[in-house]
């Protein structure tokens, strides 16, 4: 099934079960109306409009639909939890690259947040681009947001943010915050059409702890703080919540007050190591899409909200 298909399930589903126009429609999904006619009608064509919307338990429409009312999303898109759990970062990243690929319209601008799936993600949308399309980093870090070696077409313009990730005092941190190239950055990311980012577990084989970023033993302090994980390495507790430590005031990174003020934020994150961090994100609303597979939206919706 490619993605044509499942958008056409999607369309379909608020058309005929959510009763929703084909104006919120388009608005919803951010494309346009002609496009949500279109499919429509191919989908009747197709047979996937009969006297039933016909089931797709490859792609959970019911689970979506219990999610964005669950956490007050605006979409969500769940794909199949792949067999090989290693993959899961990079299976998703493909997904989320397909999906905002279907959404791009020429001009547009992408704010591209920090991490494994992130990256991945933006080398997936810059190797299927057909015209380049312009990325923003929301962090330090270089190497995260720099061409995969093995692609052959990198189709970005990169902005990128000049520093690392983590200063090694606040007072570098703040004269890096201060230089007039960082303030450019953060200007054009406020302009972005959409943002991306992941959403990191307190967890070993996190990005920032997995490259020596932060240690093991940060991680232990972190958990006594209560944090379960981050976003754009702005660690948070189960609510949202923001710690405040001192990895925090030498972090160079989108605030996160910032983020949330972005109309389309796009969380992509799977794994069971990550819910609590994705239930975090999700009820501080510091993204209102989330793309996430099988097995994490069952136990999205599962587990209690205590």
């Amino acid at each position: 099934m490619d993605y044509e298909e499942i958008l056409m399930f999607k369309i379909a589903y608020y058309y005929y079960f959510e009763e929703m126009t084909q104006q919120n429609i388009a608005e919803r999904l951010s494309i346009s109306r002609i496009k949500v006619i279109k499919l429509l009608e191919k989908a009747r064509q197709k047979g996937i409009i009969q006297f039933h919307l016909r089931k797709n338990p490859e792609f959970y429409l019911q689970y979506e639909q219990h999610l964005i009312k669950k956490f007050g999303l605006i979409d969500v898109f769940v794909v199949p939890a792949p067999n090989d759990q290693s993959k899961t970062n990079t299976n998703l990243a493909k997904a989320a690259s397909l999906y905002i690929n279907g959404r791009l319209k020429d001009d547009d601008l992408i704010n591209v947040g920090y991490g494994d799936t992130s990256s991945h993600l933006l080398n997936n949308l810059a190797t299927m681009a057909v015209k380049p399309i312009s990325c923003v980093s929301l962090t330090g870090g270089v190497s995260y947001y720099l061409p995969d070696t093995r692609s052959n077409v990198f189709n970005a313009n990169l902005h990128l943010i000049p520093a690392p990730l983590l200063a090694s005092s606040p007072e570098m941190a703040q004269a890096i915050r201060d230089e007039a190239t960082i303030n450019e950055i953060f200007q054009m990311a406020s302009i972005a059409s959409l943002t991306v980012v992941g959403i990191g577990g307190l967890h070993e084989n996190s990005t920032i702890f997995k490259t020596g970023t932060l240690t093991t033993n940060d991680m232990l302090y972190l958990k006594t703080h209560g944090a379960v994980g981050d976003i754009l390495s702005h660690f948070i507790d189960k609510d949202g919540k923001l710690i405040q430590t001192d990895i925090e005031d030498r972090l160079i990174s989108m605030p996160l007050e910032t983020l949330k003020s972005f109309k389309t934020v796009i969380g992509v994150a799977a794994g069971e190591h990550k819910i609590s961090a994705i239930k975090g994100a999700l009820r501080g609303h510091y993204c209102n899409i989330l793309i996430t597979d099988a097995n994490t939206a069952q136990k999205l919706l599962e587990e209690s909200d205590d």
